[in-house]
């Protein structure tokens, strides 16, 4: 595996090696190649968090001088979710680069969404720790903080506004929902409710009510899409 093919796709020339690849060894990797020598990722992913989390909220505090504690928290948590960290990492080809082991380098969907997050807050903690704040800066405000206007504009929004305007302009049609399920007594009735697009059943979810059934099968349709 090269990895001297990321540092170009990120712009980064490590000076220590090693930490870049202790960024993207998954623990599962290690427990099929137990004498590599390298420790997994886990301690550089806690870092790195720290790190873009301070980054990314001077960056909110900076740009926006009005708005309150509260509203910079939740748009900060829409920026650092692991779906937009996943993305990143994607973006980056971040995938090709870790060192899984045989079983977890088979996973798809949130797995995987999980995997490349946490190895992509690796990598911002190894970035730290080689070179200081300076070039995580960079690197967070050229990979991360580029999707703040488009949080901006639909992270902050529910589930099924966010839903209805993709499938608008990406498929020309309006989901509707459908109560698949209910169970239980009346007065503690769970209902399952499922989105669809067309006759395509897009997502799932549960709630007491069907407002928040519906809420959960837009976020589930939204993982999936």
């Amino acid at each position: 595996m090269n990895i001297a093919l990321l540092e170009k796709k990120i712009g980064r020339d490590f000076k220590d090696k090693s930490l870049l690849k202790k960024a993207l060894t998954h623990r599962s990797y290690l427990n099929e190649n137990p004498a590599t020598g390298i420790s997994h990722n886990e301690r550089l992913e806690f870092l790195g968090d720290a790190v873009l989390e301070l980054v990314v909220t001077e960056e909110l505090f900076n740009r926006f001088p009005e708005k309150e504690e509260g509203e910079l928290t939740i748009t900060r948590s829409a920026l650092v979710n692991y779906q937009i960290l996943a993305q990143v990492g994607w973006q980056i080809g971040l995938e090709n680069f870790i060192f899984l082991s045989r079983g977890e380098a088979k996973d798809t969907g949130r797995a995987r969404e999980v995997i490349l997050a946490n190895a992509l807050e690796a990598l911002i903690g190894a970035i730290y720790l080689d070179g200081g704040l300076p070039p995580v800066r960079i690197f967070i405000n050229q990979f991360v903080l580029v999707n703040l206007d488009s949080v901006l504009k639909n992270g902050l929004k529910d589930a099924k506004s966010l839903l209805q305007e993709k499938a608008q302009a990406n498929l020309k049609l309006t989901p509707f929902y459908k109560v698949l399920e209910e169970r239980g007594p009346e007065h503690e009735k769970i209902f399952k409710i499922g989105v669809y697009f067309g006759r395509k059943l897009a997502g799932k979810g549960e709630g007491l009510s069907k407002q928040e059934a519906e809420l959960e099968a837009a976020k589930n349709a939204l993982q999936k899409i």
